[in-house]
Order: C-alpha cells, then structure tokens, then sequence
C-alpha cells in the first residue's frame, strides 16, 4: 500500500464523527490489517451497575477498524461499507479497560471485502468480542 493510501484511510478515520465522539484511536493499518482501540469511558458504559462498557460502542469500534481494514487491502478501492457484520460477544469488558479491535481484511473479490475482527481487554485471553464482515469495495481505476 502506498503511503498516500495509508494516509487517506488515515484522515477518513480520523474524520468520522463517531470514531471521535467514542474516542476511537487509529494505531496501525496497512496491506489490509487495521488496529484501533477505544479507551474506557463512562460515557460508554452500558450497565451503570457493573461499569461495563456498551455492545454498541464495542460493535461501533469492530465494523470501523474491520472497515478501516478493507480500505487499506491493496486490492480496494477508495471506498467500502458494510455488508454484513455478525459480532459474538463472548464476555464482558473488564470496567476501566481500554478495548483494542484489530481485523485483517483476508480476502478480497472484484466488489467485496472479507473481514475477521477480534475486541480485546488484556484482562484474559478469551476475547470481548469476535465478528467476521463483508464489505463493499469500491475498485480504483487500474
């Protein structure tokens, strides 16, 4: 991937207002792998109880990063959205976590994009959240 591509995934992320309201951080992208990670907020949390951060801002973070991955395939074009996004959660995240997505993109045809995306919390070494996507891709010109 070309430096210009990873700096316009780079800006495309960082200008969506979602990523920026749930604090989404873009660390790592490039030859379809992408790393953002989304520090603890009580903003976020879902259960005011237990502190425990919402699905939904989870589920926001994994189909951005997997996004963000497809964008950086080398075959993509300037463009994707989702298709399909089946997220398992498998445990809560620990309150006071930060979560980190990190999906690589791991085949690519002519019009999608094919995604798996694990959510993780350092806290055990069974994830938050695992999810595998489709996105459209829109082809650059050759």
């Amino acid at each position: 991937m070309s430096a210009d591509r990873t700096e316009i995934a780079r800006q495309f992320i960082a200008g969506l207002p979602h990523c920026d309201a749930l604090g989404m951080v873009l660390t790592t992208i490039g030859e379809g792998e992408a790393e953002i990670y989304m520090p603890y907020s009580e903003k976020l949390v879902g259960d005011p109880e237990s502190g425990v951060i919402h699905g939904g801002a989870v589920s926001a973070l994994m189909d951005t990063c997997a996004g963000a991955a497809v964008m950086s395939h080398p075959k993509a074009g300037p463009a994707t959205a989702t298709l399909d996004l089946r997220i398992d959660y498998m445990r809560a995240a620990k309150p006071g976590a930060t979560i980190t997505a990190h999906a690589i993109c791991y085949h690519m045809t002519r019009a999608v994009g094919f995604v798996r995306v694990s959510a993780t919390d350092g806290a055990s070494d069974v994830p938050v959240a695992a999810a595998t996507g489709a996105f459209a891709v829109e082809r650059g010109k050759s």
